[in-house]
This record gives C-alpha cells, structure tokens and sequence, in this order.
C-alpha cells in the first residue's frame, strides 16, 4: 500500500509540473525548435516506472482481496451449515420433548384409572367383609341353636336347611372375597409399574432439557470454521430395564448409553416384569473363556453366542442403579437352577470386587462370596496364598479358595473327562450337583433391584 500511495504522489507531481511548465516554454520560446514544447525524456520515463509500479500495486492488492474474500465465503457458508446443524437439532429436541411430555401425561391419566380402580375394588372388598362378619355372627347364633337342639330338644328340619343354606353363602361369599384381593393385588402390580415407567420418562425429559441447553460461540464458530458437538449421541437408553419401559421389545442386541458413559453394545433379555442386561453366556463351547486380566476388562465374545461382557462395563452400569445379579444354570439332564441376590461390582482399583447381600433367592444355595476381588492368571488376587486359581483352574473368577463356584472354567461336553483333576477345570458351582461335575449351560445377568425390593 504505501508503494502504490508514493507512485500515485510522484505522478501526480510531475504531471502537474509538465502541465504547468508547457505554456510558458511556448511563450518564450515562440522561435525555436518544436521540439521544445514537450517533456523530457527522463520526466517520461519516471512517469512511466510511477504507473508500472502503481499497476503492480493495484494487482497485487486486488489478488490479496480476492483471497480474504474467498477465505470469508468460505467461512460464512460453514457458519451457516453450522447455524443450520444447530436449529434441526434444537426442532429434534422440542420435538422429542414434547413427545415425551404428552407420554408422561398418557401415562398420569393411566395411573390415575388405576387408582380409581383400586379403590373401588377396595371398597368392594370391604362391603364384601361386613358381609362376610354379618353372615359369620349369623353362623354363630345357628350354631348354638343347633347345639341346644341336640342337648334334647329336636332338630327342625327346616332350621337345618337354613344352616346349609347359609353355610353355601358363606363359602360362595369367602370365594368372592379372595378374588377380589387378588385382584387388587393385581392392580397394585400394575400400579407400581406404571410409577416406574412414569419416573423413568421424567428422568428423560429432564437429560432431554440439560441436553437441549447447547452452548453457541457463533464468532468462533463463523471465523474459526469449527463447531462444538453436543454432549452425547441422543436416544439411547441407560440400561436394558428402560428399553423394557420404553414398549414391548424383543430380546436381542441392543446399544445403551449409561449415565456419564460411552453407548456399549449389551445384550438385552426382555421378560414380563424387567429388562435384563446378560453379562455373561455359555452353551456349547465355542469360545475360549481362559483370557488375561485385560480380557475380562474390556469383555470378549460374541453378543449373539457366548460372551463376556466385560468388568468395566458391568462396573458402569451397577454404578447408576440398584441392580440385583441373576445366575441360571442347567445340567446334562435338562434341570435347572436358579439364584439371585442384590449386587455391586467395584470399580478397577479395587479390582472389580463382588459385593453381595445376604438375602439372596433362588432355588439354590450359593456358591459366591461377597468383597472377593477378581482374578486372572496374569493378575491373582484370590484368598489362596500358596497357590493360583485362576491358573489352577482356568478362567477368570471371583475366587476365594479355589473351590466354591467357576462358570468362567473349560467348557466340557457330555460325556466329562474321567481324570479328577481335569474336571476340577471345568464349569461348577459346588452346592448343586457338586465340585467335579461340569455344568451343561451358564447364564449371568442383571437387573433392577426395585421389581423385586418394593
């Protein structure tokens, strides 16, 4: 610029001084040769390098221009796709809360029918038991009637009727008393489900707001090109349990998002009261479950054959919830067994220790002990001083001395090996059918605990 300013000043000079020196060198010399009348060479050349330079200026400067103008076109048409991005997304959300809303709403009106419902069926049930007491009194008075009678006096026929007669009411009122209290104890059923469910849709909408509250740098945006994402992918749901909430859905492979996580593929297993996250499967041996401490971690398998989901994961998940651990097993014969009881996993620097409560259910004893770290044959951790399970055994496994349970062992098909000490190896759980029988399938689950701790 100050280049073109200093051409454009000597141009200016020396033309205004050849304009004005010209008609005083005609008067003066009026005589001479006409090739006084006009400038120099020298002055022309200076003029000439003045406008060639002026010229270079002006491109140079119109190629700078260009390029700045292009680089904000550029600029403006990401902010705007951006801007775009932002305004659907934000519509997305209104969208999905509001349906949510209008879901919360259904659902209010529902619990409120319920109720309704109960309560009638209540007052029912309590006319039903005035009646019930009248009848009961009636009985009484009868019945001593009818004791006096056999002290001496004869016994009416027609009283005797009247006592049958009543004795048939009596019944036929008790029965109706007794469906009437198993049907309100359906509708408390029902009722404290839908309470679930209309928790769980409030605890959505309000993710759905805090999500909704995007922050926008609009001038970082514009002259930076860069955008900011939000914090998560949206939809997901935390656990399987809310997949169940959400409508009938079948068992299968699904993606959740646990609360303050990355989305992980689990496999859900949907049944009439829970949805159940399985955290561990086995059928038919066709995965080797003899891995290291960095396996069982981050979990290995197949989701839709047999698999580990992996420590962590489970980690994550028992943080955000009350959960209540389920373990199947079946035999060779086809006869099962089940036990379940409230968990938590700790995290890694506690080395995922299980801990378990006392009230445990099933048809089974148990076979596992609670605050056990996890071990593997690279990592033991287990109570056995002189010696490691998880190499002893295979798999890894809460292991307390070896002995009590290991589903995580060698898969041993029908019939077992004869050697003791290679069916030590395989899949127990020692207080059903024994430490050296390996079990034919294992199944590992978990659920909310408030379906079964109301």
């Amino acid at each position: 610029m100050k280049t073109v300013a200093t051409s454009l000043v000597l141009c200016a000079a020396l033309l205004a001084g050849a304009a004005s020196s010209y008609p005083f060198e005609r008067k003066a010399a009026s005589g001479k040769d006409q090739s006084g009348r006009f400038a120099s060479w020298d002055d022309v050349n200076v003029i000439a390098h003045g406008l060639l330079q002026l010229g270079h200026g002006l491109k140079e400067h119109v190629d700078k221009t260009k390029g700045q103008m292009r680089d904000i076109a550029a600029k403006l048409k990401a902010f705007n796709g951006t801007v775009g991005d932002l305004g659907r997304q934000t519509q997305r959300l209104q969208e999905d809360g509001e349906a949510l809303r209008a879901k919360a709403r259904a659902l209010e009106e529902r619990e409120n029918q319920v109720l309704n419902i109960s309560t009638e069926l209540w007052e029912k049930a309590q006319r039903l038991q005035q009646d019930r007491q009248r009848v009961q009194e009636r009985m009484g008075s009868l019945e001593e009637k009818v004791d006096g009678l056999m002290k001496g006096q004869r016994l009416d026929a027609v009283n005797n009727s009247d006592a049958h007669v009543i004795q048939w009411m009596l019944e036929a009122q008790n029965r109706r008393i007794d469906d009437l209290v198993e049907r309100i104890r359906q509708q408390q059923d029902k009722l404290e489900k839908q309470n679930v469910r209309i928790r769980t849709l409030q605890n959505q909408i309000k993710q759905r707001k805090d999500r909704g509250s995007m922050r926008r740098k609009v001038d970082e945006v514009a002259f930076n090109g860069s955008s900011e994402q939000g914090d998560a992918p949206i939809g997901f749901p935390s656990d399987c349990h809310q997949l169940f909430l959400q409508g009938d859905r079948p068992s299968g492979v699904y993606t959740i998002q646990p609360l303050n996580s990355q989305p992980i593929e689990v496999f859900c297993e949907i049944t009439s009261d829970r949805g159940w996250t399985v955290i561990q499967r086995r059928f038919d041996g066709s995965l080797d479950f003899d891995e290291l401490w960095q396996a069982y971690r981050n979990g290995f398998g197949d989701l839709k054959g047999e698999f580990w989901l992996g420590l962590e994961s489970i980690h994550i998940l028992s943080k955000q919830a009350d959960l209540v651990l389920q373990v199947e097993f079946s035999d060779w014969k086809g006869e099962a067994r089940t036990i379940k009881f409230p968990f938590r996993l700790s995290g890694e620097e506690n080395n995922y220790a299980l801990n378990l409560r006392e009230d445990s259910s099933g048809n089974v004893e148990n076979a596992l002990t609670s605050d056990i770290p996890f071990s593997t044959r690279d990592r033991d951790n287990d109570q056995k001083s002189d010696m490691n399970c998880a190499k002893h055994l295979t798999g890894g496994w809460w292991f307390s001395n070896c002995g009590q349970s290991n589903l995580n062992g060698r898969y041993f098909s029908s019939p077992p090996p004869r050697q003791r000490h290679q069916r030590k190896q395989g899949v127990f759980w020692k207080t059903w059918r024994g430490r050296y029988y390996p079990l034919k399938t294992t199944i590992m689950k978990i659920g909310p605990s408030e379906v079964d701790y109301k």
